[in-house]
């Protein structure tokens, strides 16, 4: 059996007396975009933050291609090939658009396949506004910022929290269409997603997630949409 590329074993984490993660197993093999769904407090926001060290496992075991990561700080994580595109951007204000990104090459300074030119033909746009302020662009350029600063490192994994959130459909399609591009340079693909629809069409594997635990794992072929409801929601048989 090959190895995955990122593997997560009885994963215990949480923030003080709250534990938001009860023993949670997820691989992510090489070449693959698994999704995680699930609705608002599932845990699948603190399993990132975890995975990227800036919550701390209690318990459990994060390994990237045999090496801990759950024992490394979140700089140390980055620079072994996790990054993330964080829910909510969390881009600088004071930098433009062009500063944002070049940050993400700083952090990891290993050789790939992405550079400000290949970013900027992957969102054409953010070439067009590569001057102004991050944070003066639409919601949707702005996850094109967060998405292009991640990959300004060349991850071998890519942690994407939320891409959809609060975007118009149209802006949703754009970021979308780019997965394909990015996962054809080399990178291994994590999307936290409420959207159900969305994470079928883009997704190798599903991981379905409730109240910090996995509730179904599958392919988007060999789930049943009606299976996908009850472990979105907790309906038991």
């Amino acid at each position: 059996m090959t190895q995955a590329l990122l593997s997560i074993s009885a994963l215990t984490a949480g923030y003080g007396d709250f534990q938001a993660l009860f023993g949670v197993d997820l691989a992510l093999n090489s070449g693959e975009t698994v999704a995680i769904i699930g609705a608002n407090g599932a845990g699948k926001t603190t399993l990132m933050r975890t995975v990227t060290g800036i919550v701390r496992a209690s318990a459990g075991a994060i390994v990237l291609d045999g090496a801990p990561v759950h024992t490394k700080a979140a700089p140390d994580i980055l620079e072994m090939g996790i990054a993330t595109v964080p829910e909510g951007r969390k881009l600088f204000p004071s930098l433009s658009v062009e500063e944002n990104l070049l940050i993400g090459a700083h952090v990891r300074k290993v050789k790939g396949p992405w550079s400000l030119e290949a970013i900027y033909e992957l969102f054409p746009i953010l070439k067009e506004r590569r001057h102004q302020p991050g944070t003066a662009l639409s919601g949707g350029q702005q996850q094109m910022v967060a998405v292009g600063r991640a990959l300004m490192s060349n991850p071998r994994v890519l942690l994407c929290d939320e891409l959809s959130l609060g975007l118009a459909p149209v802006v949703i399609r754009d970021i979308y269409a780019a997965l394909p591009k990015i996962k054809a340079s080399g990178a291994s693909i994590i999307i936290v997603e409420q959207d159900i629809g969305q994470a079928l069409k883009v997704a190798d594997r599903i991981y379905c997630m409730m109240e910090g635990r996995i509730t179904l794992e599958g392919t988007p072929e060999s789930l049943s949409r009606s299976a996908i409801h009850d472990a979105y929601f907790g309906v038991r048989a």
